[in-house]
């Protein structure tokens, strides 16, 4: 090695606390890591690479594996999409054939547009998707909530009647109820709204009477909130989406929300709550199977985590099993051609596949291997029987 090299590696060796070793490499003590731009080639040895490494953008290695493979270009069993967002489809009837078109081709039967919609542009949708011979029984709305104003006077009664009205013209259920509750929103002296200020109750209350579940989207994975270095495994989310970070000085912390969310939970056990993206605790089943034995009145919707699901294929498949009456297929974003993923992951035991979106995770997905009755729970049934409002006729038996 030249005399400049052995000069770098000696440098960042004493920066790391380690000592020069054989053939360029340097030493590490157990429990140090390598200094920066080294990996361990052996058990206490460190050594820099002889190439210039790639960036994280443009390392994309192709697996040599061989091994069988089962695409799934079309669910199992129809299914209900709990979490859906269609937005343009809605506006016309070309839309909406577009939308039937796009849903026969995945095994959609029936998608809950849950873009929290309210009042007069609810009404619209409604009529559009009523007046649609192919759409009429294949789409369901949820409506939203106005959190402007809580606190002040009147605020509660006039969403009451806001949910009421919506409930006449069709609505089955509410939501999204947006990660803002929480994050941004304010109370009408301009405080932050806490997920669990009681001042909301009464509208889950109503929620409960009117037999609408809740369907509430709190806060985002848990790494947003972490330092953006190389111990984060959403790095590159979070370098290319920076509205996503949620640095502590103006944001409340994850663990913060988690707790005023669940006081809400446990405080309204009349209201069946269906809880976004499992709660941001896919990669923490532990965690999620607590809550859900504490808090019986909610279910939980596997929109955008399947990244988390399907590289624990052995722990997923028990968690489903043992919570299959309370768990939904749902999808988010309405990208037809990722669907066949969740199918994929759901139904075979495929091993070691891409995932559909680079930035959201590094590594590959296992199928899980769900039992055909428990499919048909998350596919459809789990959601037939929390929302009345959906049609009941012509599933599989």
């Amino acid at each position: 090695m030249c005399s400049l090299g052995f000069a770098l590696f000696a440098l960042f060796a004493s920066v790391a606390g380690a000592q020069p070793g054989m053939s360029g490499g340097v030493r590490i003590e157990p429990g140090q890591e390598c200094p920066p731009g080294m990996t361990e080639v052996r058990p206490g040895t460190c050594q820099a690479p002889t190439l210039p490494p790639p960036s994280i953008l443009d390392y994309r290695p192709r697996s040599t594996l061989v091994t069988t493979e089962h695409l799934v270009p079309k669910a199992k069993f129809p299914a209900i999409d709990y979490h859906g967002h269609p937005t343009t489809q809605l506006s016309s009837a070309e839309g909406l054939t577009q939308l039937a078109d796009d849903l026969d081709r995945i095994g959609v039967r029936v998608i809950v547009a849950a873009n929290n919609v309210r009042g007069e542009e609810l009404r619209r949708q409604l009529a559009t998707a009523q007046a649609h011979p192919r759409m009429r029984d294949r789409i369901r709305f949820l409506t939203g909530i106005d959190f402007t104003g809580v606190g002040a006077p009147g605020w509660a009664e006039r969403e009451i009647a806001a949910l009421e009205a919506a409930a006449a013209a069709g609505a089955v259920g509410i939501g999204e109820i947006g990660k803002g509750l929480g994050l941004t929103s304010r109370k009408a002296d301009g405080t932050r709204l806490r997920i669990d200020d009681p001042a909301l109750d009464p509208v889950w209350q109503a929620a409960a009477r009117l037999r609408f579940p809740v369907f509430i989207h709190t806060a985002d994975p848990q790494e947003f909130w972490r330092p953006i270095d190389n111990t984060n495994e959403r790095w590159l989310e979070l370098a290319l989406f920076p509205s996503r970070r949620y640095p502590a000085e103006l944001f409340p912390s994850f663990e913060q929300l988690m707790a005023e969310r669940d006081a809400m939970l446990r405080r309204n056990r009349g209201t069946t709550f269906v809880v976004a993206h499992m709660g941001w605790h896919a990669n923490d089943l532990p965690r999620l199977a607590k809550m859900m034995d504490e808090m019986p009145n909610i279910l939980v919707e596997v929109g955008a985590v399947l990244y988390d699901i399907g590289r624990q294929p052995r722990a997923a498949h028990e968690f489903f099993v043992r919570y299959q009456d309370r768990i939904l297929f749902g999808k988010d974003s309405f990208q037809p051609a990722e669907y066949p993923y969740y199918w994929r992951v759901f139904e075979t035991r495929d091993d070691y596949f891409d995932y559909y979106r680079d930035y959201h995770a590094t590594w590959k997905l296992y199928g899980i291997d769900l039992p055909d009755a428990v499919l048909q729970k998350v596919y459809f049934r789990n959601a037939l029987r929390i929302t009345p409002g959906i049609p009941p006729q012509g599933w599989p038996r």
